[in-house]
C-alpha cells in the first residue's frame, strides 16, 4: 500500500483536468478537505492558490500545480529537529497508537545509522508493555533496562542513563505509560522522568516525542494538547501512514500546535519508518 494513496489519487485525478475553472478549485478543496486537513486550513490554502493564480494571470492547470506545491510546503514551515548526540528520546502517546512498535523502528533506524542504542522500559505499568520491548531489544540485538511490573519507572529511567553514560551510548530511547485516564498519576510521572534524564545528564540532548495515530484524524490533535499539559512536546511520530490512512492531518498537527512531525511510520515492517522531509512528503501528494 502507498502512504496516503487514497488521497494521493483523489488530488493526482484532479489535477487530470485541463481547465483552471471553478469546479476545478471546488473539487481540489473538496479532496483536501476530506483529506483530514479541516475545513479551515483547506479553504485558507484553495484561497492562497485562487490569489496566485490570479495575480501571476495562471490559466492552465500543471502552473497551478506548481504553485500549489509551494502553499503546501509553506504551511509546513516548521523548525526541523536536528539530531544531537548523546540523545535521550523519551516517548509518549496513548496505548493503541503503536507506541512500542514505533520505538522498535526507531532503534533500526539510528542502528542503520551507525548509533548505538539503549532501551528503557518505563512503562512498568503493563507487562505486557516491558515484555514487547524486551522482544524487540532481542531482535535488533540491542541492549534494553527493565524492572519487574509496577517497579517506579522513574528508577528504571535512572538506571538506563547511569547504563548510557558508562558504555558512552549514543541514544536511549525511554518508553512509557499512555495512561490518559490517570492524568494527575501520567502528569507526575512523566514530569519526574524528564526531570531525572535531564539531571543525571544534562549534557545529552532531550527529546520528548509523542506517537500519534494518522488513522484517527483530528482527534490526534487533542492527544497532543492533552500529553502537553504535563510534559513539553518537541515533535511527533506519526504512524499508521499507509492506505488506510488519509495524511492531510499533518497540516492542522503543525499549523495549529506549531509541533514538527519528526518520523513517519507506515506498514508493518521494522524498516517502515523515515525521518520526515517536508518537500518529499509534499511531492508524493502531487507528482
Amino acid at each position: 500500500m502507498g502512504i496516503f494513496k487514497k488521497f494521493f489519487d483523489k488530488i493526482k485525478y484532479t489535477f487530470k483536468k485541463n481547465e483552471l475553472d471553478e469546479d476545478f478549485y471546488d473539487e481540489l478543496e473538496s479532496v483536501l478537505v476530506s483529506s483530514d486537513m479541516g475545513v479551515e486550513t483547506a479553504m485558507d490554502i484553495m484561497d492562497d492558490l485562487r490569489d496566485t493564480c490570479k495575480k501571476k494571470l495562471i490559466k492552465d492547470v500543471d502552473s497551478a500545480q506548481k504553485e500549489l506545491r509551494q502553499i503546501l510546503i509553506s504551511r509546513l514551515n516548521v523548525q526541523e529537529i536536528k539530531f544531537e548526540y548523546p540523545l535521550i528520546i523519551t516517548v509518549v502517546g496513548v496505548n493503541g497508537v503503536g507506541k512500542t512498535t514505533s520505538i522498535a523502528k526507531m532503534t533500526k533506524y539510528f542502528i542503520k545509522n551507525k548509533k548505538s542504542v539503549l532501551l528503557a522500559a518505563g512503562d512498568t505499568f503493563r507487562a505486557a508493555a516491558t515484555e514487547q520491548l524486551n522482544m524487540w531489544a532481542e531482535r535488533l540485538k540491542t541492549k534494553i533496562v527493565k524492572q519487574g511490573e509496577g517497579a517506579d519507572s522513574a528508577a528504571v529511567v535512572f538506571d538506563a542513563v547511569a547504563s548510557m553514560k558508562a558504555k558512552k551510548t549514543d541514544v536511549l530511547i525511554v518508553d512509557t505509560a499512555g495512561r490518559l485516564h490517570t492524568k494527575t498519576n501520567l502528569m507526575k510521572e512523566l514530569e519526574k522522568i524528564n526531570n531525572i534524564s535531564k539531571r543525571e545528564y544534562p549534557e545529552a540532548k532531550h527529546l520528548n516525542l509523542i506517537v500519534l495515530d494518522a488513522s484517527i484524524g483530528q482527534n490526534s490533535i487533542a492527544q497532543v494538547k492533552a500529553f502537553k499539559e504535563s510534559v513539553n512536546i518537541d515533535g511527533i511520530i506519526l504512524t499508521k501512514l499507509d492506505g488506510t490512512s488519509k495524511g492531510g492531518v499533518v497540516y492542522p498537527i503543525i499549523n495549529d500546535l506549531k509541533v514538527p512531525v519528526v518520523f513517519t511510520g507506515f506498514g508493518e515492517t521494522v524498516d517502515d519508518m523515515e525521518v520526515f522531509n517536508v518537500e518529499s512528503f509534499v511531492d508524493k501528494i502531487l507528482m
